[in-house]
């Protein structure tokens, strides 16, 4: 007699994108042994991230650091929702701000985890993100307003030079200057060894950054942030 299709036999793999190494290792335990995926991808910045998740379409659930290399916005994140449309992604993070936590669910995010948390309560808040419901720290109102925190707050990361380039990852930032050389996504995605659909990832991306909704927009807008200053 052949058994029923469980929740834990679909979810087959999730991701973790995060530059601590010793937390990483530490939510993956958590994610095999007390939710049981069968595989954790590592990874330690948004653009690896990015990569795997257009390569690994079994993945079901990606969690995501603020603070690792290339989280510079939410709007990369909103890019992520928008592309992996059944992927359940969420936060975690050491930050307390309450400016962090609602910038990434205005972002799309189905929870924000603080890594504070202890392993019983984690593995809890992760389960109900894999259950479809949406997490939010309990105490979220003792959370610090974004003014009396000591760590970079997202709402608060754009400089006031040149903001859209600011906010983009190096990844995007090579996309835009192929994109404003006329390059199709094909061309693109050949020229930096990347996949069709993570270069439509980074496009949507920069859309969200540059505040523009078609590529003849970004190319023009591109073209004149990416301009050298005159001498």
């Amino acid at each position: 007699m052949s058994r029923g299709k469980s929740a834990t036999d679909t979810r087959k793999a999730a991701l973790i994108a995060d530059d601590d190494e010793f937390f990483s290792m530490a939510l993956s335990s958590i994610l095999t042994s007390k939710l049981g995926f069968s595989e954790v991808i590592q990874t330690s910045s948004l653009d690896e991230a990015v990569d795997k998740l257009s390569s690994r379409p079994d993945v079901s659930l990606a969690l995501f650091d603020l603070a690792m290399p290339g989280m510079q916005s939410p709007a990369s994140l909103r890019a992520v929702r928008d592309c992996f449309a059944t992927l359940r992604i969420a936060v975690v993070s050491a930050s307390k701000s309450r400016a962090d936590i609602l910038a990434a669910l205005e972002a799309g995010v189905h929870g924000y985890v603080p890594k504070s948390l202890g392993v019983v309560e984690l593995a809890h808040a992760l389960q109900q993100i894999v259950d479809e419901i949406i997490y939010v720290p309990p105490n979220i109102a003792e959370f610090l307003p974004v003014t009396e925190v000591g760590e970079k707050s997202l709402e608060r990361t754009t400089p006031s030079a040149e903001p859209a380039l600011n906010t983009l990852t190096p990844r995007q930032r090579d996309v835009l200057e192929l994109l404003v050389q006329g390059n199709s996504n094909k061309a693109i995605a050949r020229t930096l060894n990347l996949g069709e659909g993570t270069v439509k990832v980074h496009m949507a991306a920069l859309f969200r950054s540059l505040g523009v909704a078609t590529r003849t927009a970004a190319a023009v807008s591109g073209a004149r942030l990416l301009k050298p200053p005159l001498p």
